[in-house]
């Protein structure tokens, strides 16, 4: 009864959609289809075509982030539910992959539309695509067909997959899901990343090698860059669903079950976002080294106050993320030992917050402008990118230290040579960040004079490649003290059960804001990899001559960016509203077993 009713609304959602686009079609002038020449550009009508498409890529990439990014957390969490032998974990990724069979049409409807929206109202630019990646637009429909037979198969076959070899079959099968995900955008990702850094056509941009043009300079590093995001992404998602039903649980039974989802949830969205930050910086050094004008354009043009912006997002995600950990050390037994640290690592985050959004330059009047000079003397100084890639960093590993503790709360080593370990520990996180803040001064003063007599100013080229030493360090102390942390509490003994479901209202809250904050600054970090290119389909090789060719202001940006949060948040809510209505269908149509007769006499034995 569920999955056709699931089946019913999906085919009317299909049925609206196809009979607005024929709407559309039709209310286009007579001159759309009578010229024997195609036009480049047609308008679309009311919001014109560029916002049309806007909103439809947009919407589209969000539910695609959200089709890889839950796969990958669904197969993790049953890895682990098979090692630990824990069915929660398991019945916690089935949850997840029934949402997924609803959200995988609606990601192909969004997809038809948009191709629909690109071939008629940009078709010039389509079939310059086309002709570039006709290949891989043949394969990836396979590909598609592959992941959604492969998410059938895995989703379908859970109850009979449970146990010994055939669990792993399932988990082999789960794999095989992600590599399709992981490959259709890698393929969607060459065609982006062409238009942003073009290679392999000539100068008047004919096709000289295609495999030049997948692997463009900013193709990789998009690839890692949204590999990331998406887990984190499917993480937050994932935290938010949970924090709703936590908020709307009957019983303790049920918040107990939905705190400890929100936990999970939230440790993968933490896993994603410590790296995130140093894969957003190889994007833009390719980006730099692609075109230095187009870099320029991005951090210190028209775009620059675009990324305090972003860096005020990034903020609100570390501090509701830290808070959310803090908050559950109140559930943990022997939690209390750590509260009294929490004060000084919000204070560093938040000084790590101001540094990171502080601009390079004020909006201000002429007479403000010459009472400043060129640069304030304190946001001169905070705005340039050493402080902060040191602040970044430093909060990151502030951040790491918050889910140390978290981890340690409850669990208490009997071992008498830990001490050693716990000091090589915090030697590695102290010496991590002597090494940041030591390249942070140095990209204002050449202490060794290296670059001139000592105590002059570094180079801006020299302070780029500091933030390669400041990343290596900090990834390498999560690396090594998280690899002693595991061997160090791998036999520690536990101070009391964890109180699952004993967690105030306002820790869902930030799971919430966090499944926010993710989904606006996917749409925000979009529209910055696409303003750059200006005026420009392709940079460089193809024009935008239509009506739209400039670059929209970020207060317009901002607006059709929280349209299409709003949309998404909105399709999502109706799809886990649909798996929940399922849930209730399938109870109330469960068979009652009758009751077991007794032998006269008494109860059997």
């Amino acid at each position: 009864m569920a999955q056709r009713l699931r089946e019913l609304v999906l085919s009317i959602l299909g049925s609206i959609i196809l009979v607005i686009l024929l709407g559309l079609f039709v209310a286009t002038p007579p001159a759309f289809a009578q010229s024997p020449e195609p036009p480049a550009y047609r308008e679309f009508p009311l919001i014109g075509s560029r916002v049309a498409l806007w909103i439809v890529a947009e919407v589209h990439l969000m539910f695609a982030a959200f089709m890889l990014g839950v796969p990958m957390f669904a197969l993790v969490v049953e890895l682990i539910g098979w090692r630990t032998k824990e069915r929660r974990y398991d019945q916690l990724a089935h949850e997840f992959v029934k949402l997924l069979v609803v959200a995988a049409s609606t990601t192909a409807i969004l997809g038809a539309l948009l191709t629909f929206v690109l071939t008629i109202y940009y078709p010039r630019f389509f079939n310059y695509l086309a002709g570039i990646f006709a290949p891989t637009m043949i394969i990836y429909p396979i590909l598609f067909f592959g992941e959604s037979f492969t998410l059938y198969l895995y989703y379908y076959s859970w109850s009979r997959w449970m146990e010994g070899a055939a669990k792993v079959w399932h988990m082999i099968v789960g794999l095989v899901l992600n590599i399709w995900g992981t490959i259709l955008m890698f393929v969607a990702n060459a065609w982006l990343t062409f238009a942003i850094s073009p290679r392999g056509v000539d100068e008047q941009g004919n096709l000289v090698d295609m495999w030049a043009a997948i692997w463009n300079p900013t193709w990789m590093a998009i690839n890692v860059h949204r590999l990331i995001a998406n887990v984190a992404f499917g993480g937050a998602i994932v935290g938010a669903y949970a924090a709703i039903k936590f908020l709307n649980a009957k019983n303790a039974e049920q918040k107990a079950h939905y705190d400890w989802m929100g936990y999970v949830g939230n440790f993968i969205a933490i896993v994603g976002l410590l790296p995130l930050p140093f894969a957003g910086y190889w994007l833009g050094r390719e980006i730099y080294g692609f075109n230095q004008q187009m870099g320029i354009t991005m951090m210190g043009g028209f775009l620059s106050w675009l990324w305090i912006i972003q860096a005020l997002l990034i903020g609100i995600l570390f501090l509701a993320a830290n808070y959310y950990l803090w908050l559950g050390m109140g559930r943990i037994a022997g939690g209390e030992r750590y509260r009294r640290y929490i004060k000084y690592m919000a204070a560093i985050l938040l000084i790590g917050w101001i540094v990171w959004a502080t601009p390079h330059s004020i909006v201000a009047s002429l007479e403000e402008a010459r009472r400043i000079g060129q640069f304030h003397p304190l946001l001169g100084v905070l705005g340039v990118m050493s402080a902060k890639n040191t602040a970044v960093n430093i909060m990151i590993l502030t951040t790491f230290i918050s889910f140390l503790l978290y981890r340690r709360a409850g669990k208490q080593v009997g071992n008498g040579s830990s001490w050693r370990v716990k000091i090589l520990q915090g030697i590695m996180i102290v010496g991590a960040a002597s090494v940041v803040l030591f390249y942070g001064v140095y990209g204002y003063v050449d202490v060794f004079g290296l670059f001139g007599p000592p105590g002059s100013g570094t180079p801006a080229i020299a302070r780029i490649g500091f933030s390669v030493y400041q990343v290596a360090a900090v990834l390498a102390a999560l690396f090594f003290v998280t690899l002693l942390d595991v061997l160090l509490f791998r036999r520690a003994t536990s101070l009391g059960p964890m109180r699952w479901g004993q967690m105030p209202d306002r820790s869902q809250f930030a799971l919430v804001l966090l499944a926010v904050t993710f989904t606006w600054l996917m749409g925000l970090m979009g529209y910055a990899r696409n303003a750059i290119r200006q005026d420009w389909h392709v940079f460089g090789v193809l024009r935008d001559t239509s009506v739209d060719a400039f670059s929209p202001p970020l207060g317009f940006a901002a607006i059709v960016i929280s349209v299409c949060v709003i949309l998404f948040l909105a399709l999502i809510a109706f799809i886990f509203w649909l798996g929940e209505l399922g849930e209730k269908q399938v109870k109330q149509v469960a068979p009652v077993a009758p009751p077991i007769e007794q032998p006269a006499g008494g109860a059997g034995k």
